[in-house]
């Protein structure tokens, strides 16, 4: 009986061993391409007490490579940002909207109660709906 336990574990030991396709190769190993010396572009160290002429441009650039610059928009959003009046908005607007001193049109009561509500995270939050 102990002899057909080993018996069976070591067919089973070799039957997993066989079935090798499409698995990796660990022993296929690719080297590396090697080091080299990047180029001189003779910069030469800031100048301290000067102002970098291309601090304007860096941030450019990193916009750009963030965002990825202006994005193409379709015509049927250009007609809906036209339509909205992207030609009339100031440049400043975001910056303003919360300004105390800003003109605003009166929206009622509702818009009022939900501005001058208390601020947390919701979890008390309730409402009510006219029937």
């Amino acid at each position: 009986m102990h002899k057909a336990a080993i018996l069976t574990v070591m067919t089973l030991a070799l039957a997993a061993c066989g079935g090798r396709e499409g698995t990796l190769d660990e022993f296929a190993v690719t080297r590396n391409a090697p080091l080299i010396i990047p180029p001189d572009y003779t910069l030469e160290p800031p100048v301290a007490g000067t102002v970098s002429t291309t601090a304007s441009d860096a941030q450019a650039s990193a916009i750009e490579a963030l965002f990825g610059g202006p994005a193409q928009r379709s015509g049927g959003e250009m007609a809906v940002i036209d339509a909205a009046g992207a030609d009339r908005t100031s440049i400043g607007a975001r910056s303003t909207a919360g300004d105390p001193a800003t003109r605003v049109v009166d929206k009622g009561a509702e818009t009022q109660a939900i501005l001058s509500a208390p601020e947390g995270d919701g979890q008390d939050a309730s409402a009510d709906s006219p029937q």
